[in-house]
Order: structure tokens, then sequence, then C-alpha cells
């Protein structure tokens, strides 16, 4: 009984605005009627019958009522979200259409209609709409068992006193689960001053507030401020042990996209110390404006997140191919519930499978490829060597024959920094795949088809990513595990890498690689005491034996880099983006990357990973492999052979024995 409640609770919030305001408008035209009924029934202090009141005063009370409340903006309000501010409006409306009701009713008169109902019906009227507002709103966000936990409310300060915290406000309003106390703000113009009956405080006295109203969370609601800002803002509070939390989009919490209670942690994009890269809409609209665009890995972190972008820019059609079936059911899904107009088509293929591919890009005659499909976690490479390189090399390189063959207009490759100087199985796996891409477009002269390379740095929050990782970690009290206390990388955000990609895909010529400008790598151990921070705690040291949370050194693992680099070389060129850098690097001429890819395939197929390593070690001249071979399957076989022969040995052993004996 309780799971149908709910599903059918479920089912009225999934129900389109339309449907919901035409709801709201019928239950305000029965709470007409029966105010009119209930005016009368308290006038003559008797029950009657509706059919016994004139039809005229109802239908004045509906015609008036209606569009008072439609221009009055009432249906606008989701019920869910109804509120004090909500209410407000309700009562303004109520007293428009009450004062006019009176006048025709009262001062005018209407036959056998007493003129006290002028004053009564629209009082009733106010209170039946008024409850039927905080009825459904309670009914709808289960919030009858949650009164009775008022104390446990968590007392918070919103950062900012603009729109965007007003909005907040309004929104946290039909929370039951945090209390706003007031805003802090730093234009000393709004200091202490009352918004929406809060008041807004100088953010010195933060001390003050969390002592005193026994505040522990602080919520931003400054959607403009800068990362650079924020940071010094995060780095002033600190200090207090309070907990910051980044919302979501304000506006999508008041149109219903989201409820406050969904928010549990800070924004991953916080923790990136640099703004933002703003792009370039010519570039994002070249190769994907009112073209077939398809997306290989569409299922990964930058995969799907391209396709997020690219179903923004107006493609004719996108193409999603993906091996994993469960992470194309979900990125097909999601796109779809974005944009339900667009031909979005998902298909399930590997990308070594070569013919397939030209099958694919022939049938939806793709004018622009984006491959993102790879393996990238570097101690599951390490560890799976063949199968690592059967599909970061020899996939790309079906997807770059396959291109050629079909004529396809644009192909990016999406590279690594791990791909420079490669010290792992992941990265040179990466540079090899660049070698082959630029081999390739150099042999066969390619005139019609813009290739290109993006190599950028970590994506925060990515699969496999150290960010889920920390955060686990520090909500379990620690310790988080470092690699090495200086160990550095560079850091963008999911949405920047993507549309670097984009962007640079279309300023493609002659197969350059693009990086981008990402400023300063960063210490991964500031990472940690950012998110530390974040959630109002402290790092654990020498310095400060009473801390929160302790970092704990394990050592850098198999094949990991200290710090990673974007340029091979010295030589990076400007471009019309002033972020976004050119490089012409040396390659390999196909004809000898082949023998090494004849090479390279015997050992794949009969999974000699160890060879695999050698071959890469002695080609590759830029690749330092790590001391010892990683790989499960080599590891098994070894302990395998060393059994072997340990018992060959013990029966030659035994053999000579009883020999002797006899």
């Amino acid at each position: 009984m309780k799971n149908f409640f709910k599903d059918n609770i479920l089912n009225i919030i999934s129900l389109s605005r339309n449907v919901k305001k035409t709801i709201a408008i019928t239950s305000d035209i029965i709470i007409c009627v029966f105010s009119v009924w209930l005016a009368f029934v308290l006038r003559l202090d008797e029950i009657i019958f509706l059919n016994s009141i004139s039809a005229t005063i109802i239908l004045i009370s509906v015609i008036l009522a209606i569009p008072i409340f439609w221009i009055c903006g009432v249906y606008k309000t989701l019920f869910r979200y109804a509120s004090s501010s909500v209410l407000t409006t309700l009562c303004f409306s109520t007293l428009v259409y009450g004062s006019i009701y009176f006048m025709v009713i009262s001062v005018y008169g209407i036959r056998d209609v007493p003129r006290s109902i002028g004053i009564l019906q629209p009082i009733l009227f106010f209170l039946g709409t008024s409850f039927s507002r905080i009825f459904v709103k309670f009914l709808l966000t289960g919030s009858f068992n949650q009164l009775l936990n008022l104390k446990n409310k968590q007392n918070v300060l919103i950062y900012g006193a603009g729109n965007a915290g007003t909005q907040l406000l309004t929104s946290l309003e039909n929370s039951f689960q945090y209390r706003v106390i007031g805003f802090l703000d730093d234009n000393f113009q709004l200091q202490n001053h009352n918004l929406l009956g809060r008041r807004i405080y100088n953010p010195k006295m933060t001390k003050y507030l969390k002592e005193s109203k026994n505040v522990d969370l602080i919520l931003f609601a400054i959607p403009s401020i800068s990362k650079t800002k924020k940071n010094e803002i995060i780095k002033k509070l600190s200090k207090y042990k309070l907990t910051v939390k980044s919302l979501p989009n304000v506006n999508d919490i008041i149109d219903g996209k989201i409820s406050v209670s969904d928010i549990k942690d800070y924004l991953p994009d916080d923790l990136l110390v640099r703004d933002e890269i703003k792009p370039d809409q010519d570039l994002l609209d070249k190769n994907i404006k009112f073209k077939s665009v398809l997306v290989t890995g569409a299922g990964g972190t930058i995969g799907s997140e391209l396709c997020h972008q690219i179903i923004k820019l107006k493609p004719k059609q996108l193409i999603l191919v993906e091996i994993n079936e469960y992470a194309l059911y979900n990125i097909h899904d999601e796109l779809l519930n974005i944009n339900n107009d667009l031909k979005i088509i998902p298909l399930l293929s590997n990308i070594q499978d070569q013919k397939n591919l030209e099958n694919i890009f022939e049938i939806f005659k793709i004018d622009t490829i984006y491959h993102a499909a790879a393996y990238k976690h570097v101690p599951l490479v390490e560890a799976n060597i063949c199968e690592g390189i059967k599909n970061n090399v020899f996939g790309t390189l079906s997807v770059v024959k396959a291109s050629i063959n079909q004529k396809v207009e644009n192909l990016v490759l999406i590279s690594t920094d791990k791909a420079v100087r490669p010290t792992n199985i992941m990265g040179v796996s990466k540079r090899f795949a660049e070698l082959c891409f630029q081999g390739l477009y150099n042999k066969n002269d390619i005139k019609n088809c813009n290739f290109s390379i993006v190599r950028f740095g970590n994506v925060i929050n990515s699969s496999g990513s150290v960010i889920p990782k920390f955060k686990k970690q520090i909500s379990n009290g620690g310790p988080i595990t470092l690699t090495h206390p200086e160990v550095t990388r560079y850091f963008m955000t999911i949405s920047e890498a993507s549309q670097l990609v984009i962007q640079a895909g279309a300023m493609a010529k002659k197969c350059e690689v693009f990086v981008l400008d990402m400023g300063k790598s960063v210490k991964i151990r500031d990472l940690i005491k950012r998110m530390v921070k974040f959630a109002g705690l402290t790092i654990k040291d020498i310095n400060n034996k009473d801390g929160d949370i302790e970092i704990k050194i394990t050592g850098l693992r198999p094949g990991e880099k200290l710090y990673e680099e974007l340029l091979i070389g010295n030589n990076p060129q400007k471009t019309i983006h002033p972020k976004i850098k050119k490089i012409n690097e040396p390659f390999i001429p196909f004809n000898e990357l082949q023998k090494i890819l004849d090479k390279l395939s015997n050992l794949l197929d009969n999974y000699q990973s160890e060879e695999v390593k050698e071959l890469l070690n002695e080609k590759i001249r830029l690749y330092n492999p790590s001391y010892s071979i990683t790989d499960y399957r080599e590891i098994e076989v070894r302990a395998s052979n060393n059994k072997k022969d340990l018992s060959s040995s013990l029966s030659k052993k035994n053999n000579i024995f009883k020999l002797d004996i006899n």
C-alpha cells in the first residue's frame, strides 16, 4: 500500500506543467463554487442545496477569480514548492478579486443575494485556495512525517544576498532539512538590512554566528563569482570549520528540476582554482551544426559530455558508438530526455572491427567523428597490457582507416598528457595511437579530411579520477591515501575539456596536436587540502595534531609519474583561440610503424605481455617502463611455470634418491 501511494505521487509529479496548471485551475473553480455555497450556509445559518443558489453569483466568482489568479502569476508556482512568498502572492490576488467581487455583490447588489456574501465568499475562497496549496505541498513532498523532526533542521547561512540568494531562500523555505539563519554578503550597502525577513550580515561576523546561532553550513548563491574569488572566501571560512556547499543552478531548484534535498556536496568543478576558459561559438558550430556527428566511447566520461555539448549545437543527427551496453543505454536515455526531437542513434559496436565501422560511417553519412573510446585507467591498463594495446592502438587504427576509406570530413583523436614521455602502458598506448594517426594521415596525403589530436590533462571527477576516491575517504573519516607528497597534475572541468575537443577539431588543417593552456599544474596534496576545507574539516599532521583527516603517503604506483607534461617539444604556436596552442610534432613514417604493428599484433594474439612491453620500450624511445611486469596473466603464467619447474626438479631428485637406495 505504501509503495502504491508513493508510485502515484511520483506519477503526479511527472505530469507536464500544462496538465498541472489545468488541475490547479479546475481545483480553484471547485473551491469557488464551494465557497459561495458555504458563504450562503453561514449567512442563512441553515443547510441549503447548491441548486437553490443563483448560477449568476457562482459564474461571477469563477469569471473574476481565474483570470485574476492567472494575471497575478498564481499558476506559475509549483504546488510542492509553495512557501510564504507564494501565500503572499495568493493573498494579493485574492484581495484584488475580493475587492471587485465586493463591489459587484455588496455595493452594486444582486437580487436575492445577501450583501454580506460579498465579504464572506472572498474570505472563504482565500482560506480554501491556501489550504489546497499547503495540503498538496505536504502530500507531494512527504512532509507530514518530517514535521515531527523540525528540531533536527540544520542551521545555514546563504553567501550572497543577490537575486540567486533570494531565490534560494524561497526554495529553502520548503526544506525540512535546512533553516536559513541569514545572509552573508561583502557589499557593505546591503549589510544590516533584512531580505525576506532574514538579516544580511558582514562575513566578519561568521564566527559569532557559528557560535551564537549554531551554524555549521554555508551555501553559496553567487553564480557569477570567479573561482579565484570563491577560493579566497572559502579560505577565510575554513578557519571556522564550516562546511561549504556549492549548489547546482539555482533556477533548476526553482523550476522543480532538482530539489534542495538532492544537494549532497560541493560541485567537483569548484576544486579547480583557475576560471574556466570561455569557448568560441563559431568554432563550436563549425563541424557540428547541421552535420551528421559520431562519437566513439559515447558512454564514457569525456564521450558522454561531448554528446551533451554536441546536442546543444543542433547537429543533423548524433550517432553513439559504445561497447558497454549499460553505458550506452544511460547516455542515450539522458540525451533523449534533453532533446527528443533530435535523431540520436545508439549503436553497440567494438572499435576494433574496422569493417563494421566502415558500414556505420557509410550508412549514416558521417561528417564528423570524435574518437573518445579508450582504456584510460593507468593501473588497470598496466595490469592488462595486451587488451590495453588492442583497444587504444589497434582500435584507433580501425577508426582512422575506416574514416579514410569512407572520406569522413573531420576526425578528432582525444589524447592525454600521459602520452608525453610516457612511463606507463596507458600513456605509451596513447602515444603510439598518436603516431599511427599522424603516420596514416601523411601516408595517404589526405586533403578532404581534417585530422586533429587534442591532448589535455586530468578531468575533474571523471571515472577513475582521484576526486571520488578522496571524497569517500573523507566521508569515512580518513586517512586519505596519496602516492607522493610532490605529485602534481593538470586539471580541467569535463565541460571545458569537451569544448576544447570540439574547438580544436574545428581548427585542424594538417593533423596537428592541440593542447590547452591550463596554467600551472596542481599539487594533489593541495587539492586534498581544498577538499577537506570544503567539508569543514582540517588536516591532521605534526603541526595540527587535533585535526580531523590524516594524509597517508603510499608511494608511487607502477608506471605513475610524479608530474605530467603536455608538450614533447618546446615549439607551441598560437591559434585563433587565446587558450589553445598548436604543435607540429615529429612522427614516424607509417611504413616503419607497420613493421612494429605486425610484430605487436603477433605478440598480442599470443598474449605475450612481457614481450609487448619490451617491444614498446625499444621502439617508442621516450618510454621509460616501470620496474617489473604487473600484467595479471603474465604473473599467473610465471607462477604456473615456476611450479612446473619446481615439480620437475623435485621429480628428478626423487628419481636419483631412489636410484641410490637401490
